[in-house]
């Protein structure tokens, strides 16, 4: 089936998560390759590691065997030429998929990825496209210290011409991964590795989540929360020990950073009049900080109470457990933050 058809039949598709088949998070984003794959024979999966036993924390495993060499391969210690070879063969008509072990090794494809990838279809005035995905897992979780630990999604907000979408359960996952390798843009997705082993219903066949849309987790009226990926866990974890405490608060899953869904955010701040940005990534000039100007250049007279952030502090990531547990806000962060703004 063309993608346009198959877009225009996942747009009428009602999409029912409430029950059904349960899928790990790494088992949705393996079928939304398959899926993909079996689809589109111009859809192919390269990276470090896409066939080694780990497969990706599971996400490319058996597609080698499914669907060949040809497809699916390992790629050299190279990731600025291995992106060009993206670039390249997006631009004639190709969907590849990209893959990294975890973000940090997408700075060292930024050439490709934000002087060619990103501008190409601007600078010839729309005759190329460049329908490919960079996907990438935040390598947090096991001493992984200050280089191999980095959430970029706030390098990239300022780059005209990306899509960033980040995930937050199983369903979305494959529905936003299957949205990013039919777009015809360049699409960054960001996983997370403690979403990896969470599990959820997950609809089966082709459907997509649009790029772009957040979605409401939790209702609530006196403080929104908004945030993406494992962050939203985290935010509802918090949200569902203040209730016992009285305070109702509203739990926003942008799903994307770029674009932004200002309509939900809007919409929420004008009902709870209070807004806290959770983020993966630094604090500092990140999601964070775009979020919070979007609402307080748009929205500041909905406001009742200033704006408040939780990321990660403006120092690099340390290796050690313990500083860890001091590094990396938690649910006992967020909910300590949710007290204070409903004080």
């Amino acid at each position: 089936m063309p993608w346009a058809e198959a877009l225009i039949a996942a747009k009428t598709r009602k999409i029912d998560v409430g029950e059904g088949r349960v899928l790990s998070y790494a088992e949705a984003l393996n079928e939304a390759l398959r899926t993909a794959m079996e689809m589109d024979p111009k859809v192919f999966v390269f990276g470090q590691g896409v066939d080694d036993p780990a497969a990706s924390f599971g996400v490319t495993r058996e597609l080698q065997e499914k669907f060949g060499r040809e497809r699916v391969f390992d790629v050299p210690l190279s990731e600025e030429a291995m992106t060009g070879v993206c670039v390249g063969s997006a631009m004639s008509g190709c969907r590849p998929v990209m893959t990294h072990n975890r973000p940090d090794f997408i700075l060292l494809s930024m050439n490709q990825l934000v002087t060619h990838a990103a501008k190409i279809h601007y600078m010839d005035e729309g005759r190329t496209r460049v329908p490919m995905v960079i996907w990438a897992a935040i390598g947090r979780g096991w001493g992984s210290g200050a280089q191999h630990s980095q959430a970029v999604q706030g390098m990239l907000l300022g780059v005209p011409g990306l899509k960033i979408v980040m995930p937050s359960t199983p369903a979305d996952a494959k529905g936003l991964l299957l949205a990013a390798i039919a777009d015809d843009n360049p699409v960054l997705v960001f996983e997370h590795r403690w979403l990896m082993r969470e599990q959820g219903v997950v609809p089966e066949g082709f459907y997509t989540v649009p790029i772009g849309k957040g979605v409401y987790r939790r209702r609530g009226a006196d403080l929104t929360i908004a945030g993406t990926s494992h962050a939203i866990a985290l935010a509802l974890d918090a949200a569902e020990a203040l209730a016992c405490e009285g305070i109702d608060a509203e739990v926003i899953d942008l799903r994307s950073v770029k674009p932004l869904d200002e309509a939900i955010l809007f919409e929420s701040v004008e009902k709870t009049g209070k807004l806290l940005v959770v983020d993966t990534g630094w604090a500092m000039g990140g999601v964070c900080a775009e979020v919070a100007c979007r609402v307080a250049e748009q929205r500041f007279d909905a406001l009742r109470a200033p704006l408040r952030r939780i990321g990660l502090p403006d120092v690099p990531t340390p290796a050690g457990h313990t500083l860890e547990q001091l590094y990396y806000p938690n649910a006992e962060t967020i909910a300590a933050q949710i007290r204070a703004m409903c004080a």
